[in-house]
Order: C-alpha cells, then structure tokens, then sequence
C-alpha cells in the first residue's frame, strides 16, 4: 500500500492531488514528531508559567488584551472552535475537503504550532479514514487565515459538527465513533493553531491549478482539431517565430500544436489557401502561451504555501520565542489565485472564438451554417455557440480580482484582509467553465471535420477525434445537445483526451 510522508517541507502539487482524489494514506515523517513534541512542550510551559501569549494565555482578535486563567484554557479553544464556526453556503466537494485536512496536518507538522501529537494524528487518522468534515465554502476574509471553514472543520474533530463517511452525510460524532477515531478534547493553543492558516484557499487554489493544467494541454488539442477543420495554416507555430520572443509557454504550445497535427492532410502552409489566418488560430501559442505561464508562476507559489506555516503565534524553540506575527494573512496566495482566474478565462475565451469561426458561414471556410446539413429545419451547433458566449461572459464578471477588496474586521484590528478565498472560489467556478468551454469547441471541431471531409488527421489529432467518436457520434439531425456536451466535459475532466495524444506523440507541454 502506498503512502506519503508529511513532514512540511515536501509536499508538490500532484502527490497532493493522489491523496485528495485518489485517497492514497498519508503518515507523519518521523523527523517531524521530535519538532512537534518539544514545540507542544514550549506551549505547556508558557501556560504553566503564567506568561503572556496571544491566544495561549490570552483571548482573540481584539480581545487579545484579556489574560486567560490556567484552567480555562480547553474552554477557550473550545469556544474558539464553537463560536468561529460561522461558514455559509455549500459544502466544499470532497476532494477540497479531504486537501484542507491534508494541508493544515501537514503545516502543523512542521513543529511551530504547538499543537499535540496526538491532535495531530487524529487529523491525519480522519484523512486516511475518509472522514471527510462538511465545510461551508463561504465565510472566509483570507486574513487571520480561513478562520470559519477551519472551524467547521474542527468541529468534527471534537466531536461536533458533521462529517461525510462511506458516502453518508451525519453528525461529526457518529462518523468518528464509526471510524473508530478518538474525539479530541482540544488544549491550550490547540484550537488557534488548526483554524489560523491559509488551508481552505490553498485546497480549492491548488485543485483548480491542477485541472486547469490539464485543460491547458487539452485546449491545445481543441486548437488543432480546430486547425484541421478550418485548413488552418501551421507556419505561424514554427518554432523560429517562438525563440526570438522566447517565452516557454509559447513555446511549448507551439511544439505542441506542430507535434498535434503531425503528418495532417488537412493543414495548409501560408500562401495555398490563404497568407494568413484569424488572430484566434495563429496566436495561439502566443495567448495559451501567457496561460500557461501563469499556472507556471501559480504553482510555485501554491507549493511553496502548500509546506508554509500560516497560523499564529509561532514558536521558535530553538530561539526560545514566540512571535505573534501575520504568516495567517492571504495576501501571497490572494493574488497569484486571481491571476489564476484570469489565465484560465483566457483559454475560454479564445476557444469561444475559434467555436465561432466554426459555426459562422462567413468565417468558416465554406463550411455550412452552424454545422449542420438541412439548416433552417435543423440548428445545428447555433445554441452550443450561445451557451459558451455565456460562459465566457460569465467568466469575464468573475475574473475581477478579488485581492483589491478588503473589509476590517474585529473592531479594526484585523484592518486588512486578503479575500484571497474568494479568488482561490472564483478561480475553480472559472475553470468549471472553461472545461464547457472547450468541450464544445472540441464537438464543433469534430462535426466540422466530418462535413468537411477528412482527407487525414494528424498523430494527435486522430487519437483525440477518435476518443471523441467513440463516445458521441456525429451529429446529422437535432438532438439534446447538452447530453453531448456533458460527455465531452466528462471526457476532458477524465484527462482521456491528453492521455491519448500523450499515447500517439509523448508528453504534452
């Protein structure tokens, strides 16, 4: 059986998606438990000797000036995790649940938290259980970390709250007690130190990040199918163009595009058919070049906060200190998440455009009237276009940054914060939507290719086509197209498209 070592230090991207949706276990490295032990040991001798602590020995926010007594401290971490349980809304899905257990555990691990041993393995005990908290994916500021949904989650861990077990919703404490996990009785620091942390934006930021790496490569499958249909011109993806403005995303798609399509019949080179083609054909390297560039700068700084330390105060033992500092605030992953957005909005809004050049008889090349043969009877892909005009509409609302807002809270103490939740929120609604996005320029590519009349595909293009066909077939007369579509998202969030050109033409970039 596989598992992966947490120690804080180490954790990348796609082990993290293993665990989340694959449910591969995790433990805690044995360098990391020494760590955790003697900054648990700091914290009981600050309790013991009276000294003052924010949120040790005193209480929140702008109560930080009230002094805690010794034997109130497991009532003030436990009305810390009661009264701060405020989320709103629909429950986060259960791979951004399960990453919100994986990330706290493994900043915990990191021994500058003060939390217990034992709390910190009923954590990682509920993640390779798959007792999975019900988190309200609302009510996060992104400063002072993700305080609501980190309660919720909590909640279950003391035996409130509730939780997901074997695919049944019920109360925390019955899905621990089925699990056979102990409930823990929380201590000084202990509840501070599992809801002060950037978990909940980094869980959502990163599974979009992941998805929207693979529906970048899939989005350049989508341009070359495109490509074919339109007997677009390949010269504009010459590698010569790409290394005198020598960005890597734009050179990596334009290897791509060029490993795709071939060995094509159907591609033309400048000056057979036309000099040159529309800016949503012949900059595509160029526009989900930018992109990927930006999921590029994006990870690098999802993994670095994926192995930071983000609660509050932190512990120093080797120095002898505790600081109360502002590692909890969102701001570094607030903007990078909205940069996010943004990058992904790109891809579908390029993808919408190319979709019109194929459905459009005054763009198309002498393809029929939205791809369909008896037109006026039948409608063909006219509604697929409106549908992804929409979306992209949409997209463009939600890719407003979030990081430019900020409400004070708590009396003013906490005067700015990150929103850098909503962004991380907002940039998975966007990459929802691109997926659609894509999927219906891959079906109108399809279609395209069959009215056209395949003269022969290229390595990757006909691995993808056939992948598409053998699932949903050409389209002669109206039908629901939304069950199409569907499939063809389905087939996209599978990867099943990028696997088969990977299996014709090797790695995608």
């Amino acid at each position: 059986m596989e598992i992966i070592r947490i120690d804080g230090n180490s954790l990348n991207l796609e082990d993290f998606i293993r665990i989340t949706r694959e449910n591969v276990k995790i433990e805690l490295d044995e360098s990391a438990v020494d760590k955790v032990n003697k900054a648990r040991e700091f914290v009981d001798k600050l309790v013991k000797d009276g000294k003052t602590s924010y949120g040790i020995t005193t209480g929140f926010g702008k109560f930080s000036d009230v002094v805690i007594k010794e034997e109130e401290t497991k009532e003030l971490q436990r009305n810390l995790i009661i009264s701060h349980s405020c989320g709103v809304g629909r429950p986060l899905d259960r791979d951004l649940a399960r990453g919100v257990m994986v990330l706290r555990a493994n900043a915990l691990a990191k021994g500058h938290s003060g939390i217990r041993l034992s709390t910190l393995n009923t954590l990682i005990e509920m993640v390779n259980k798959d007792v999975v908290p019900v988190i309200p994916e609302k009510g996060s500021l992104g400063a002072s970390g993700d305080l609501a949904p980190l309660a919720h989650m909590v909640l279950v861990m003391i035996g409130e709250g509730e939780a997901w077990y074997k695919g049944e919703r019920m109360s925390g404490r019955e899905a621990m007690d089925k699990a056979g996990i102990s409930i823990v009785e929380l201590t000084s620091k202990e509840g501070l130190a599992l809801i002060n942390g950037t978990q909940v934006m980094t869980s959502v930021g990163a599974h979009a990040l992941y998805d929207a790496i693979n529906l970048s490569k899939t989005a350049d499958i989508a341009a070359a199918l495109t490509l074919e249909a339109l007997n677009g011109i390949t010269d504009a993806y010459d590698e010569d163009v790409s290394m005198i403005r020598p960005h890597r995303g734009q050179i990596d798609t334009g290897k791509n595009l060029l490993t795709i399509v071939e060995d094509s019949k159907n591609t033309t080179r400048q000056g057979e058919l036309r000099v040159q083609d529309a800016y949503s054909l012949r900059c595509v390297p160029q526009i989900h070049g930018a992109s990927k560039d930006t999921l590029n700068y994006v990870k690098e700084k999802v993994e670095i906060e994926m192995n930071a330390v983000t609660d509050n105060p932190l512990i120093f033992i080797d120095e002898g200190k505790v600081i109360s500092g502002g590692n909890f605030h969102g701001q570094p992953m607030a903007l990078p998440f909205d940069f996010l957005g943004i990058g992904i909005s790109e891809l579908a809004n390029i993808s919408e455009r190319r979709l019109e050049r194929l459905v459009n008889p005054a763009l198309s090349e002498g393809l029929p009237a939205f791809l369909t043969e008896n037109g006026g009877l039948h409608s063909g892909f006219m509604i697929v276009q409106y549908a992804a005009a929409a979306l992209v509409s949409e997209n463009k609302v939600l890719a407003h940054p979030a990081s430019v807002d900020s409400i004070p809270s708590s009396a003013n103490q906490e005067d700015h914060v990150s929103m850098g939740t909503i962004a991380a929120r907002k940039a998975y609604v966007i990459l929802k939507n691109a997926r659609k996005v894509v999927a219906m320029e891959l079906l109108a590519a399809c279609q395209a290719i069959d009215l056209r009349g395949n003269r022969g595909l290229g390595k990757g293009t006909q691995a993808a086509y056939d992948i598409i066909r053998n699932e949903i077939p050409r389209l002669r007369e109206d039908r629901v197209m939304h069950r199409d579509i569907d499939r063809c998202e389905e087939l996209v969030v599978e990867n099943k498209l990028v696997e088969a050109v990977e299996r014709e033409i090797g790695k995608l970039y």
